[in-house]
């Protein structure tokens, strides 16, 4: 697309399927390489990665002719099938349907960065629902208590 110029910069966020505290900190190295690997190869832009057991959460600069939805399809089936193929789990690894994104101007960027980094750190206070509940909340989304990320035990 010549003479297309754009800044899309999109936070998404998605957890393990049932909620399930599944991904080892030994593998996050790794699994967000192999990751960043498979949004590079979408010809998308890494900016920030960082997981924590339950959930994932990407900053990526979005090409203007790529759809949210197909990108993390593909980092949803390529990152289950790594994690399956290295046996990381017992039984069979996926990810739970659905995800939010959301939208970042690029002054917002070094805040967003920090936040993901500082995951681990943020989590001590703070349960991955009441993040994601407190992010829909921020950003004005809509949403459905029923179709929020569910734990195995709600």
């Amino acid at each position: 697309m010549a003479n297309t110029y754009t800044q899309i910069y999109i936070h998404v966020v998605f957890a393990v399927e049932g909620r399930q505290s599944l991904i080892q900190p030994e593998h996050n190295d790794e699994l967000q390489k192999y990751i960043t690997g498979i949004v590079s190869g979408q010809k998308q832009k890494m900016i920030a990665i960082n997981n924590m057991p339950d959930h994932l959460h990407l900053l990526v600069g979005l090409r203007p002719d790529s759809s949210v939805s197909d990108l993390v399809r593909d980092v949803k089936a390529g990152s289950s099938k790594f994690i399956n193929e290295k046996r990381w789990v017992m039984g069979r690894f996926s990810w739970q349907e659905g995800f939010g994104a959301f939208s970042h101007s690029c002054s917002q960027l070094d805040t967003v960065i920090r936040y993901i980094e500082n995951q681990q750190k943020h989590h001590a206070k703070k349960s991955f629902r009441e993040e994601y509940v407190e992010l829909l909340e921020k950003f004005s989304v809509d949403y459905d208590q029923r179709y929020i990320f569910k734990a195995d035990d709600e």
